[in-house]
């Protein structure tokens, strides 16, 4: 039998433990409370400004888990009962604003970016904190936030009317993995190719393992909401669009990354559905696509390889899964530094491996890992990822997060994706 390495098992243990000791209704109710807030600096230092709080008629997300028990992401987020004292909600996550920090443009500008969280509204006056990492990834605190829901400023109105659709809809939005799937360069008249492409994303997702195991955990939602043009912006050959979440490629200078900057426009559109994760589907056949963890996932829909990116992207997304590539060009500069132990469960430095998936290898597999014939379907240690072909590991010669391979994950990767199914569902 496989156990947990420590670390993991520890955090399981303590979150589960608080989660337990807090019952959803006496602290919520079954609706989102939105925060946004701008999130500024340079690749040296970053500071918090409050922009609105939302009401949002959905709640999404677990009733039960409701406190995080994954160390991801570069952010965290905590919600504290103020009447308690009570740690009540955490999320940890990433964002648009963590990844332009290691670009050249960070280190010759200061820049500000739109960014969300959301959590169930709260019956009573709650304290929000903000925590970054560190150079060492250790959490530090850097703003917080005096929330009481009676505020008359909360906003309610909407300002567009969507309506959503269901694609997949296996059963409760606190005990499945919740989708929501937003149109990009779709016209009125492509709300129809919109929805067949809804239905192929599905098809992709579930046509690849650990997700076609789990389909019956999983609601898919698609929401109609047109744009005025096709497409999407091309800034290299000055090809501007408009389009309802303002998606672009050339992110950060990189031709294929298909990202957008406009949070509170994509926000509005999603919150017409319950969802846990944003999946922005865009209408173009250029390849490209972008992801980043509990924040958003785009995908070329057109393009001839949608199939792997559907499934690459959210493997970033929803499982925060490092790329494990290492040859292509990216913007990012020293994106994971070698002497501390990444976030991100499939790659390692080494310099904590017990935290990792050193349970899963065998005891005759070297460590580090040729790259070898021989080691072709073990789980190893094998060198070159997350940018880099020295000093950053990744488990096994080839995965759908290095390669363009449809259904090709790891086991590494499967288990962490399964981990967050079930964080989601049980």
């Amino acid at each position: 039998m496989r156990i947990l390495p420590i670390s993991i098992f520890i955090s399981v243990l303590i979150a589960n433990f608080i989660s337990a000791q807090i019952n959803f209704d006496d602290y919520f109710y079954d609706k989102t409370l939105r925060l946004d807030y701008y999130h500024t600096g340079n690749n040296e230092s970053d500071s918090y400004s409050f922009d609105e709080l939302k009401e949002e008629p959905f709640w999404g997300g677990s009733k039960v888990n409701l406190i995080d028990w994954f160390n991801y992401g570069k952010y965290i987020f905590r919600v504290i009962d103020t009447t308690s004292n009570q740690l009540i909600y955490s999320r940890t996550y990433s964002t648009l604003f963590g990844e332009w920090q290691t670009t050249e443009e960070a280190k010759q500008t200061v820049k500000s970016f739109s960014e969300t969280i959301i959590f169930p509204y709260p019956k009573k006056t709650v304290i929000v904190e903000f925590y970054d990492r560190n150079k060492k990834n250790e959490p530090v605190k850097k703003f917080e936030y005096i929330v009481d829901p009676d505020n008359y400023f909360i906003k309610t109105e909407r300002s567009k009317k969507y309506s959503n659709f269901d694609v997949i809809i296996s059963g409760d939005p606190a005990i499945c993995v919740d989708i929501v799937l937003v149109p990009e360069g779709y016209t009125e008249d492509e709300i129809d190719k919109f929805k067949k492409d809804c239905d192929k994303f599905a098809g992709y997702l579930f046509g690849c393992s650990p997700y076609r195991e789990n389909k019956d955990k999983f609601n898919i939602r698609g929401i109609i909401a047109p744009s005025e043009e096709s497409g999407t912006d091309i800034p290299a050959n000055d090809i501007w669009k408009n389009t309802v979440v303002n998606t672009s490629f050339y992110t950060f200078d990189l031709d294929r990354y298909l990202m957008t900057a406009d949070n509170k426009s994509l926000r509005d559109v999603a919150s017409y559905a319950p969802y846990d994760q944003i999946y922005i589907l865009v209408n173009t056949k250029k390849y490209g696509g972008g992801s980043i963890y509990n924040h958003y996932s785009v995908c070329a829909m057109d393009s001839r390889f949608a199939e792997y990116i559907v499934v690459h992207e959210f493997g970033h997304g929803f499982g925060s899964l490092a790329d494990e590539y290492y040859t292509s060009d990216v913007a990012y500069q020293d994106f994971y530094p070698t002497d501390i132990e990444p976030l991100d469960p499939n790659i390692t430095t080494l310099v904590d491996f017990d935290s990792k998936w050193k349970d899963l290898v065998e005891d005759s597999i070297p460590i580090p890992t040729p790259d070898t014939p021989e080691y072709k379907d073990k789980v190893g240690v094998f060198e070159g990822g997350g940018y880099v072909a020295k000093g950053v590991y990744r488990p096994y010669e080839d995965c759908t997060m290095k390669s363009i391979s449809y259904d090709n994950f790891c086991p590494v990767c499967k288990r962490a994706l399964q981990r967050m199914i079930d964080f989601y569902t049980k």
